[in-house]
């Protein structure tokens, strides 16, 4: 019986690694002081440039190849120096310019980004991880294909793009700015394109 307990447990252990399986290896892509990651898997990871300033945001090039939610992994690959260069050093603050190709077959009519601090948990007001949360002004969210945007700061961070739509092989340009105050050495941009209601 123990025997048996010690295959169901490493078959458990190996299922977050079925997606990237299916979808081929993982990708994973530095630019500046952070790489960005595919590898909990659902989309391809296409392309990452930039060092995260207004000037010179990170543009993340995504292809959505279902429209179930995923998850981005974003990782310190540089030393955290909140007063330093951007580019060189991880200072906690990135403008993110986020191009994801819709290859799901299905129009999006929503599309929602959840910042997390901890893999699945949704990050909270006092961690200082957030969409900006200090500046009432919207200014640094906007999309081509979404008219509206609705920012929770609490007990959430989450960002709701409406009032619009994605039809199949179009690809929706998403642009926020997301700071960091106690910068972690990874976090996680959770994703979820919406689908009309049947």
């Amino acid at each position: 019986m123990a025997a048996l307990w010690k295959v169901i447990a490493g078959c458990l252990a190996a299922l977050p690694f079925l997606a990237v399986a299916e979808g081929g290896e993982p990708h994973v892509w530095r630019s500046g002081a952070y790489s960005f990651s595919d590898e909990l898997g659902g989309f391809i990871l296409l392309g990452v440039s930039g060092i995260g300033t207004k000037a010179d945001p990170f543009v993340i090039e995504q292809e959505m190849v279902s429209a179930s939610p995923v998850t981005l992994v974003i990782r310190v690959a540089s030393q955290i120096r909140t007063q330093g260069q951007p580019g060189q050093f991880a200072t906690g603050m990135m403008h993110l310019r986020i191009r994801s190709l819709n290859n799901s077959g299905i129009a999006w009519t929503e599309y929602e980004f959840e910042l997390q601090e901890q893999l699945g948990i949704p990050s909270v007001h006092g961690d200082g991880l957030s969409f900006d949360q200090r500046r009432v002004n919207p200014e640094n969210r906007s999309s081509d294909s979404f008219r509206i945007h609705d920012t929770d700061f609490e007990p959430n961070d989450r960002i709701v793009f409406s009032d619009g739509h994605v039809d199949p092989l179009e690809t929706a340009d998403f642009k926020f700015f997301v700071t960091d105050f106690t910068p972690k050495l990874e976090f996680y941009l959770r994703q979820d394109p919406r689908i009309p209601l049947s």
